[in-house]
């Protein structure tokens, strides 16, 4: 985690603090599910419940010496319940706590995200409605293709983003598993009942069978599933980028008073936030093959997940919060220049309407092979700046339509009559 790229309360979550917080709620509830089963003493339960604490600094102090954190976190409550903390941890194993705490985290951590969705969905929405008939050009391979909205290339965002939310969803409810099911997985020392009581207090299901650790193909799912949403930042973010550039400048990032583009050139404006973006999208991304990687355990548990997990935890899940709030920002604040979209559209005479004659002609009785050819042999000349399309299509003796169907043809609304149809499909469904 890197400060730089962070924000309190996603970063909260994944502290030593938090950690062993979590864990000291999982061991108290399986004492109280105990004390149920008569394997544990009420008293026992109640010390922990009063006195149950833990100390960062010590159970570092305490790992250094025994190389196990679940064991010094023990021996640091131990410290503060008193003997009757003999009791916690009966019949359990560290997997018990570490994953079912991972889980909690990468839950409540899903949430955080959820809400960010939420909110740069709401700023797509917005901005798609505002520009929801703002005409521009749409390209294909980077090249002028045939009229499009503003606002239609932010539904196609909101669209995505909604399903990445839903992907999400599913993600959080595939993680949300528990397992107190002890060494290897056999329950052999603790009572199927203890799992299912500690799975209902944090919120999780039981895990229907977890050797001595949870399945982490539900974790390569999670992780994956942040990877697409990363994908998705960066199309969007790309998208801005190359509508920033100065041949284009159709939308910009906003530029605040007093903020500097370059140590050198003064007059730059440079769309740095969204690559920015493209960058910690990379990042995020990158997180989601060793999480496939940790599927492949050996037998019912070995730790080559542990390291791995250690780290993408935290940075997969602090990268991509503060990732779409910086996407909410840029989207929030983007500068949008339709008369620029407008000039841009007209830049290249007329082209963007050779489509309509192409279908006009065929309609009109003319081989698609011939029409191509007539509609081609005219867009040439105007691509190098030789003329209009509709006065050469005009002048051409073999173009068998009349001035005013031609004119007709040349109707830039008639492109956007199904773009209410398009903003039902996406934002009312």
């Amino acid at each position: 985690m890197i400060p730089r790229y962070a924000r309190p309360e996603m970063t909260a979550l994944w502290e030593a603090e938090s950690r062993f917080s979590i864990w000291l709620e999982i061991e108290t509830h399986a004492m109280d599910a105990m004390v149920d089963l008569g394997i544990v003493p009420a008293d026992a339960a109640k010390a922990v419940h009063e006195r149950g604490g833990f100390d960062v600094d010590r159970i570092d102090e305490i790992e250094r010496e025994v190389k196990h954190d679940v064991i010094a976190f023990l021996t640091s409550l131990s410290e503060h319940v008193g003997p009757e903390a003999r009791f916690v941890h009966q019949g359990m194993t560290s997997s018990d706590v570490l994953d079912t705490c991972f889980n909690v985290q990468l839950v409540r951590a899903a949430d955080i995200l959820l809400a960010d969705m939420d909110a740069l969905l709401a700023a797509i929405k917005k901005r798609a409605f505002e520009h929801k008939m703002t005409p521009t050009i749409g390209r294909s391979h980077g090249i002028h293709a045939e009229p499009t909205t503003f606002g239609l290339k932010l539904a196609q965002a909101y669209a995505e983003f909604d399903r990445n939310r839903a992907r999400l969803v599913a993600a959080r409810e595939e993680i949300a598993t528990c397992a107190i099911s002890g060494a290897v997985g056999t329950f052999a020392n603790i009572d199927p009942s203890v799992e299912l009581h500690v799975a209902d207090k944090m919120g999780l299901v039981a895990e229907p069978v977890s050797t001595q650790v949870i399945p982490r193909d539900r974790h390569a799912m999670f992780f994956a599933t942040l990877g697409v949403i990363a994908s998705s930042i960066e199309r969007l973010a790309t998208e801005v980028r190359h509508l920033q550039r100065t041949e284009v400048l159709e939308a910009e990032e906003y530029f605040s008073e007093g903020q500097k583009g370059s140590s050198a050139m003064p007059h730059k404006r440079n769309p740095v936030l969204t690559e920015n973006l493209t960058g910690l999208a990379r990042l995020v991304r990158g997180m989601a093959l060793p999480a496939m990687e940790n599927v492949a355990l050996w037998h019912e548990r070995d730790i080559s997940h542990s390291s791995v997990e250690r780290m993408i935890g935290p940075d997969a899940t602090i990268t991509l919060d503060f990732a779409l709030m910086r996407l909410t920002n840029v989207i929030d604040n983007l500068l949008i220049y339709p008369e620029r979209m407008q000039a841009n559209l007209d830049k290249l005479g007329g082209l963007v309407h050779s489509q309509r004659v192409l279908l006009a002609l065929t309609q009109a009785g003319v081989s698609r092979e011939d029409a191509y050819r007539l509609v081609q042999r005219n867009a040439m000349p105007v691509w190098r700046g030789e003329g209009q399309f509709l006065e050469l299509l005009k002048a051409d003796e073999d173009v068998v339509l009349s001035d005013t169907d031609l004119e007709a043809l040349f109707d830039l609304s008639y492109h956007f009559k199904h773009v209410d149809t398009i903003f039902d499909r996406v934002f009312n469904r």
